[in-house]
């Protein structure tokens, strides 16, 4: 299985905003958004949350999603 690590942090200050933000802007909880936003490395996803975060930072899953080597 391998894993992801998702730019949530990054993508987030490049727009000034906080997990908090990130969490109200997307309808994603802030605890998953705080959860994925701090861990180098994720083996499971709620896919719907990332599409919906993707969204609300208005970028692709592609750019939000970083493909970790196992």
């Amino acid at each position: 299985m391998g894993y992801v690590r998702l730019r949530i942090r990054e993508l987030a200050e490049q727009k000034g905003w906080t997990f908090k933000e990130v969490a109200d802007r997307s309808g994603v909880n802030y605890n998953t958004v705080k959860s994925y936003g701090r861990r180098d490395a994720l083996n499971t996803v709620d896919l719907s949350a990332v599409y919906k975060i993707a969204r609300a930072l208005d970028v692709t899953m592609e750019d939000l999603v970083e493909i970790l080597e196992d």
